[in-house]
């Protein structure tokens, strides 16, 4: 699926719920979601600048396309962050780098967010566009 696509399926699953109550149960399920994080992944270079949390993104460039993986000890970022992953996982370094990302602002996320949190998924969104560019310099 395009990121495009991933956005629209995220957007969609969103617009069945009213209450922003609701929705943060449904981040929180999302974020129980994630394949297991390897301990080995969890080292500084891995961490997330900025976040209230502690949030590690690893990406691996295989076969042309970043895959991602993550972990968080808060269960709200670790939902943040699956999302990003949801949309942004095996997916080619140039698009990674041109996706607008717009699902954000359709469900309303970082205007739910406390300041903190909402800098930290700017970060999060940061470093993973920095590995896309990282990665579409080497090949």
């Amino acid at each position: 699926m395009t990121i495009e696509e991933n956005e629209l399926e995220i957007i969609e699953e969103f617009s069945m719920f009213d209450d922003w109550m609701d929705k943060y149960e449904f981040i929180i399920e999302i974020g129980k979601e994630l394949s297991v994080f390897e301990d080995r992944y969890k080292v500084e270079d891995n961490l997330i600048k900025g976040c209230q949390s502690r949030v590690w993104v690893q990406a691996d460039f295989k076969n042309d396309i970043i895959q991602l993986s993550a972990d968080s000890d808060a269960i709200i970022t670790k939902g943040i962050i699956a999302l990003l992953i949801r949309v942004l996982n095996n997916q080619k370094p140039e698009d990674i780098l041109q996706a607008k990302l717009t699902f954000i602002k359709e469900i309303g996320l970082q205007e739910h967010l406390s300041p903190t949190r909402a800098n930290g998924l700017l970060g999060m969104v940061k470093q993973i566009k920095t590995y896309a560019l990282a990665y579409m310099a080497k090949s």
